[in-house]
This record gives C-alpha cells, structure tokens and sequence, in this order.
C-alpha cells in the first residue's frame, strides 16, 4: 500500500501517478502520498499493457498495485463502469481471508469508479454467490476450489475477462492448487492479461509463467526495498520449557495493539490460547479445526479491539491483514525461510514498523540461524525481557497513562477530596498503583540460558566423571518432594492457607497456578508465599494483610475456571499416605532369603531406583525409555522357580502362562 500520512480532511489529489481520476480521488482521500517501490514498478511505461511476473513481499502494497495497473485494461478511457453484467477481471488468492481482504481493497480503490466487486470464496454459501454472479460483477475474487466449482458449474461467466490476477502465487503452490490454477487459465480467454504476484519465484512458479504468459515483464523487489525494510528480527534464546513464559513476557513488554504468535500444530495453538487465556490476555485462536464463522468472529474481535493477541497456524493465518499488528511472535520455528517471512510479513506494512522475534531453545539454535542465514537477515539476539524489566516498564507506562491527559470533572474532584479526608495521599496512589497491576498479566520469571553456556565443570562444580564431590562442598539444599513446598520461600510475615480443588492429576503447576491465584484473588505475586501441590490439592500461602480480601474474591463465581479455592481453619496439612502413593501396593519383585528361597516384595518396601537423572528433568520420553529397559531385563532373566513351601502351607500359584486345572467332582 501507499506510505500513510496524519489523517487530514482537507482535499488534495494525487497527481504523480498515471492513473484514472476516481481512482485518484480515492487515494487522496485515505491520504496515500507515495507509491511503495512494487506500484511505481508496475505502472513504469515498459510495463503498460504486459503480462506481468512480479516478485515482491507480503505487505509491500502489491494489492493496490494490480488494482492500478489492471485499471486502463477495465475501465478503457472511461471514468465510471457501465452496468455491470459479465465480470471483467478475476483475481485469485490462496486464502478466504485474503480474498475478502482483496475485495475490500478493490472496493475502495474503484469506489468513484462504480465498480461491483463480488467474492466466490470456500465456506460461504454458494447460492449467494450464484445470485451475485448473476446480478452481475465488474470484479470478481475468490479462492481457487471455489472459483473452479462455480466455472465447471457454468454460474462464472469469464467470456468477458480482460485480466486475471493471481496473488500469492507461490502460496497456492505450496498449498496443492497448481491444477486449479491451471484450469482457471486455460479456461479464460487467450486476449486475457495475466498478472502474476509471488513473494518468492521457485521454479514451479517460473515454470507456470513460461506456459500461461506472453513475453512477461518481471519485476523484482527486494527485500530492503519492499515492505519488509520496517521489521525488526529479534532471535531470544530461551530454556526448552520456557516458551510460554517468554511469549507472556514479550507480550507484556513490547504491549502492541495486536500481537500474532504462531504454532506449528493445532494441538500448540489450543494450549498456548489457554495458557494465554489463563494468564488473562484478551486472545483468539485461528487454526484449520475452525468453522469459517468462527474465523471470522476472531478477526473480527481483533479488528475491534476486543482481542489483542491471536494465536494461529501458518496456513490458517495466511492472507489475514491485521490493523495495528506490531508483533510477530514464532513459539515454534518455521519450516523453511519462506514460511518465516511470511509470518513476518504480517507486520511492518504500509509504512507501520514490526518486530518479529523468534523463540530459540538450545537445541534449535543451529536451525534459527540456518532460517536466518537462508532468509538473509539479520537479526538481534539476546535474551527475553524479565520480569524486573518490565515492572520498570509498567512504572513508567503508569505516569504516562491517558487517564491523567483527561479533563477532570467536578464528580472527579468530589469523590478526590473525599478519598483526602479518609486517607493519605500516599495511600491513596499506593491503591492507584495496585489497581494499575491488577488489571496487567504477572511477568514471568525467566533463565536465560546463554548465561551457563560454555562453563566447565570445575565452575558447574562437578569433576571430571560429570558427578557433584561428596561432602561438605556438596550442595545443601534438598531436593523438592511431591507434597512439599514450591521453591518460594514461606513469609515473613503473618499468613492465611488456602486450598485449591486442584493437583498433580489434573496437571497442576506452580506456573500456571501462581497467575491463576493472582488473578481469582486481585492480589500480586508478592502476596503469594509457599505452594504446595499434592494428588489432587494445592495447598498455598496468602499474606494476612490481603487474606480478608482474598477469601472475598475467590467466592466469586469466575467465567475462566471453575476451580473451588476455600480457606484452611487448621493450617496446611500433611500429606496423606493415599496422597503420596495414588496406586495400591503391589508385588512385582522378586528378591532372594538367606536360604536361596525367592520370594516377592511389595513396591513401597522396595529402595527407590537411581537414574541418571531426577525423573522431572527428562520428562514423560525418559520415563518410557526407562520403562523400555526394564521390560528387556525381565526378558532376560533366568527362568522363575518355585519357592519350597512348608507343610500344611496352602499350594503356590501356578507359573506364568499356565492355567490352574479344576477338580470337578464326578
């Protein structure tokens, strides 16, 4: 698109552009003063009248570009339409919502012109679009099946086409319509201009121009020069199990109007929205599991301002152009270059700066710079924001904030002289400041782990067999235990326990159940002491200064969970047996007496076995390769022999895999 100036109402026309006067009038009126590289391009004289191949980035402005150069093959010398009846141009796009996003487009760029622009697009009801098509239409855009189905049904009358445009060309490719595409072009008349519109020219592409195109004119935009110069690439090295908290944290730091953070699965985008969710963001999700009402209430939240994060898949976020999009957060890498800029591609455009910053575990470290090499970026790294930082960043955001901008009312000074005669003034902004936090997410206390990178064993404190030294330079500090406290400390002043119908079988985690208590109970992190998380409760601290409060809110019913949280009388409470061992005893092993005799060992009398490392750190993977193990060694042991049993003693169970015989009486 064209580069924005501040919003005017006064009348001015463009008059450095060889284009139509409505079309014209229609720039000046949204205040577009400078063509971006790829129109100029377009509407150069070499490129009058040709079939054109052009090359150019997601947000560089190409929509209006075709618009433009497609205009004197439409409208012919004239200024307006005739009525409309058979469709003059057709435009392709990969995706529903970048085809209702192209229709807009053209809608107000051809607005003075009379034009009727119609969309033929998956998901919506095809009768409509039948009853559009035969009311007639100067435009017509649409996904390529869609578009097909109407052609082969004979509702698509393209005898009249002067021009078909394919956007996003190598997107269709990617997504398998190279055979659609194929139809639409051999279907349409052989007088058409065609213009073709990729971000990349893989061979596939170049291969589709040599067959469908007439001695083509090919633009090229490069990168720096298209709408990718005003994205800021961030590379933020983060510990594996840290992605959640490092997308809660940039979200909070960098506060854009509209943040996009893409998955790679369905099943990431579903827990990554609840995560968000539970932190208290406004977020929508966009993957393909969603109806395509469903789609269109969640960008319609973010264009409204109900929503200000979406969390999507790369090909249900293709073609969305969100307005005010200043961050592009990648929770998981993508696949390819391409893939990263265009997900990138979804901010910095028209002129608006972006950051798009990618979450780098150690292990993917080599696949980022790969991605970025490939891509010919170069990006920043560094850590992700903490939670000091932005608490600093809250502070100053507090001053600034626009409620102090706005003119007071005489209701405003009553109630302030009131609030003066009961407290003080420092009261009074300290209960300011907490309402100001209480309606923010927590930062995230995050590792970065650069920072125990390269260190050798003598300053981790181990020796050359990679094992801690005995004694007294061992570690002190215990282990935690199930059932016992999380590793905040208790506090120093008085406290109230509570208990949350919640445990470790529901998946409870002090990382997600901190926020959680924060937000149900309007307290701040500060309020909150020990954490204990047992089978199927989590019992925790709350200071006694907030405890009144705290066990008001949390009766309150909550639309985001229903979890019971109440008030300990007695203190926190002792684990109980059944608490710490959720399976009965049961005897799977066999040990040997003094005398040679085997006999079975129930598992809670049995030593615990030692791994190599704590279970917790490998996570279920290390627990069923441990499993795998055992199951080898039992194959490989010696064969079971029945223990002698003493006189009178009741018969021994038969061996593994035989059957008892009955005694059946005659």
């Amino acid at each position: 698109m064209f580069r924005r100036q501040a919003p005017t109402k006064v009348f001015h026309p463009v008059t450095f552009l060889p284009t139509h006067p409505p079309l014209a009038r229609a720039l000046a009126e949204r205040n577009y003063d400078q063509p971006t590289p790829v129109q100029t391009a377009v509407l150069a004289d070499a490129a009058a009248g040709r079939d054109l191949l052009v090359s150019a980035q997601t947000g560089s402005g190409k929509t209006v570009a075709y618009g433009l150069a497609i205009a004197k093959n439409l409208l012919d010398g004239a200024e307006r339409f005739e009525r409309a009846a058979a469709p003059l141009a057709l435009i392709v796009a990969p995706t529903r919502e970048l085809a209702l996003q192209v229709q807009r487009e053209l809608a107000w760029l051809y607005q003075y012109a009379d034009a009727r622009v119609v969309s033929c697009v998956g998901g919506m009801d095809p009768r409509r679009e039948q009853r559009e098509l035969a009311a007639g239409a100067h435009i017509v855009v649409g996904t390529p099946g869609r578009l097909c189905d109407h052609l082969r049904r004979g509702r698509l009358d393209v005898s009249e086409l002067k021009a078909v445009v394919l956007d996003e060309a190598d997107e269709m490719l990617d997504l398998g319509f190279r055979e659609d595409m194929e139809f639409i072009l051999k279907t349409t008349p052989d007088t058409r201009r065609t213009l073709l519109f990729s971000a990349t020219l893989p061979r596939g592409i170049v291969a589709l121009a040599k067959q469908y195109q007439q001695q083509a004119f090919r633009v090229e935009v490069e990168g720096d020069e298209g709408g990718h110069a005003d994205i800021e690439y961030r590379a933020i090295r983060i510990a594996s199990g840290d992605v959640e908290h490092a997308v809660v944290n940039l979200l909070r730091f960098f506060e854009s109007p509209s943040a996009l953070v893409f998955c790679n699965t369905r099943d990431a985008v579903r827990h990554l929205q609840a995560t968000l969710l539970e932190r208290g963001f406004s977020v929508v999700a966009l993957s393909g599991e969603l109806t395509q009402n469903e789609r269109t209430q969640a960008l319609q939240a973010l264009r409204d301002g109900r929503a200000r994060v979406c969390v999507a898949t790369d090909v249900a976020a293709r073609g969305i152009d969100l307005p005010n999009l200043d961050l592009v957060i990648h929770a998981d890498l993508p696949n390819d270059a391409e893939v990263m800029q265009h997900r990138s591609g979804r901010t910095g455009r028209a002129g608006r700066k972006g950051v798009s910053v990618l979450l780098v575990p150690p292990a993917r470290k080599r696949r980022a710079e790969l991605l970025l090499n490939l891509g010919g970026i170069d990006a920043a790294w560094g850590a992700a924001p903490t939670a000091d930082e932005i608490r600093k960043l809250d502070q100053e955001r507090m001053l600034r904030d626009a409620l102090f901008a706005e003119e007071t009312t005489s209701d405003d000074l009553i109630l302030a002289r009131a609030l003066l005669a009961e407290r003080s003034a420092e009261d009074i902004a300290a209960a300011l400041a907490r309402l100001y936090r209480a309606r923010l997410p927590s930062p995230e206390d995050i590792l970065d782990p650069g920072q125990g990178a390269g260190r050798s064993r003598e300053d981790r404190g181990r020796g050359k067999d990679g094992r801690t030294p005995r004694g007294e330079d061992r570690a002190t500090e215990p282990r935690s235990k199930p059932g016992k406290s999380s590793p905040r400390h208790g506090m120093a002043e008085g406290s109230v326990w509570f208990r949350a119908a919640i445990g470790r079988r529901k998946n409870a985690e002090a990382r997600w159940l901190l926020p959680m208590i924060c937000r149900r109970g309007g307290i701040d992190k500060q309020d909150i002491g020990a954490i204990r998380i047992m089978d199927t409760t989590t019992e925790f601290e709350i200071s006694e200064r907030v405890a009144e409060s705290f066990a008001v809110k949390i009766g309150r019913p909550d639309k985001e969970d229903n979890i019971r949280i109440e008030a300990l009388a007695d203190g926190p409470q002792r684990q109980a047996a059944s608490e710490n061992r959720s399976h009965p005893p049961r005897r799977e092993t066999r040990e040997t007496d003094r005398n040679g005799h085997r006999y079975e060992k129930s598992r809670d009398e049995r030593a615990p076995k030692q791994h190599g490392k704590p279970h917790g750190e490998s996570g279920p993977g290390f627990a069923r390769e441990q499993g795998f193990e055992k199951k080898k060694r039992h194959q490989d042991r010696p064969a079971y022999v029945a223990p002698s049993r003493p006189a009178g003693a009741s018969p021994a169970k038969p061996a593994f895999g035989k059957k008892a015989k009955k005694n059946r009486r005659g």
